[in-house]
């Protein structure tokens, strides 16, 4: 079962274009974007089961200047 999920991410300010060019390169990401709004950072990604899901999170939460996190997962 494929997931198919965005990812919606809060950086401290002016970190938005650091966080999104690191989460371009991990794995199973399709397309990051530094966008405005609510949010600064808005990732899609594909991954196999949630338990890689939630370790995906959890590498997010990892970067330097990520704050906090929304998941919207596809239905």
């Amino acid at each position: 079962m494929t997931v198919f999920a965005y990812v919606l991410i809060q950086t401290a300010a002016g970190k938005s274009w650091d966080v999104a060019d690191t989460i371009s390169k991990m794995t199973d990401v399709k397309n990051v974007h530094a966008v405005t709004g609510l949010y600064d950072v808005i990732a899609y990604v594909e991954l196999t089961d949630l338990p890689t899901l939630r370790d995906f999170i959890n590498k997010v939460h990892g970067i330097e200047g990520v704050q906090r996190t929304q998941t919207a997962i596809s239905v």
